[in-house]
């Protein structure tokens, strides 16, 4: 049975939902891999760097920033161009270096590897990620595994040889259909379709009326103590009906709060297993702390 929020909840969430949005929505003075998209003005440049960074959107926010600048300094001041003329023999030994939690060089190779075949494919990967997709559907997870599908279906041979091993840039494509909740990629797509002070809105062929929010545990926390879902246990049907709990706020628009959520956790803003609770919580009154702690990880 699908979880709904009340009418009254939803009308007590609208104000300070939308509070909290306008208080965070811009991308100057946070700790946000959205920033070194932001530093590209080439929409082909930041389409590319925006899906690299979210790819290594997992762990420790001081460790992503540094794992996504010692990428961009391989990539260069024109990171498409570079990803277009990639050359195995030639710049695979850039990469080998680079290292962020279980991704190694190889696996970062082999993602470059992927773009590359979708820029040179598709022109973009707006385009290749659309590849003729119905788009009015409920939301983009149907998209989503057929996306990932393609990229995993990538000769990666001349990456990782012939030999049987687990490559681990699989890691970088999971599936809804898989259970996914499929963060990363949904915060690449956030970054794309949306436009605000914060999202780059660079896409044109996806509404974001479609998005799913990108899960992770500070939206899952808030998501909870907010009433959005009922789940306890992370995945891709948490993320749809958080989602669609936020689309009752707004159809044509239902994860603009996500960065704000998600920062709202990050800055131990919320009350969450603090002394004070929610006394000092932008949105104090409006949540149910004893109902937030999740069961397992994004």
């Amino acid at each position: 049975m699908t979880h709904r929020v009340t009418a009254s909840a939803l009308h007590q969430l609208s104000i300070p939902l939308e509070r909290l949005y306008e208080n965070f929505n811009s991308a100057t003075g946070v700790a946000d891999p959205v920033r070194v998209v932001r530093r590209y003005t080439e929409p082909i440049d930041q389409e590319v760097v925006a899906f690299c960074a979210a790819a290594l959107a997992f762990g420790r926010v001081g460790s992503v920033l540094s794992s996504v600048e010692a990428l961009l300094t391989v990539l260069g001041s024109h990171p498409a161009a570079f990803v277009k003329n990639f050359n195995l023999v030639r710049d695979a030994k850039l990469l080998r270096p680079l290292v962020h939690r279980w991704i190694r060089g190889i696996d970062l190779t082999a993602l470059i590897w992927i773009v590359k075949t979708m820029l040179l494919e598709a022109g973009s990967i707006e385009r290749y990620f659309l590849n003729g997709q119905d788009v009015s559907g409920v939301d983009v997870g149907p998209a989503l595994n057929d996306f990932a599908s393609r990229a995993l279906a990538v000769d990666l041979d001349p990456v990782y040889g012939h030999a049987a091993r687990r490559r681990k840039v699989e890691y970088f494509f999971p599936r809804p259909e898989h259970g996914s909740a499929c963060k990363r990629l949904n915060l690449f797509l956030r970054w794309m379709v949306r436009r605000d002070s914060v999202d780059l809105g660079i896409w044109s062929g996806l509404p974001a009326s479609k998005l799913v929010i990108p899960l992770d545990a500070h939206v899952i926390r808030v998501g909870r103590c907010l009433g959005l879902t009922r789940y306890r246990t992370p995945g891709w049907r948490m993320a749809v009906e958080i989602t669609e709990s936020l689309r009752r706020l707004d159809p044509h628009d239902p994860v603009r709060y996500d960065f704000s959520l998600c920062h709202l956790g990050m800055m131990d803003a919320c009350g969450f297993n603090r002394e004070h609770l929610d006394d000092r919580c932008p949105l104090r009154g409006v949540c149910r702390p004893s109902d937030c702690r999740p069961r397992g990880s994004v």
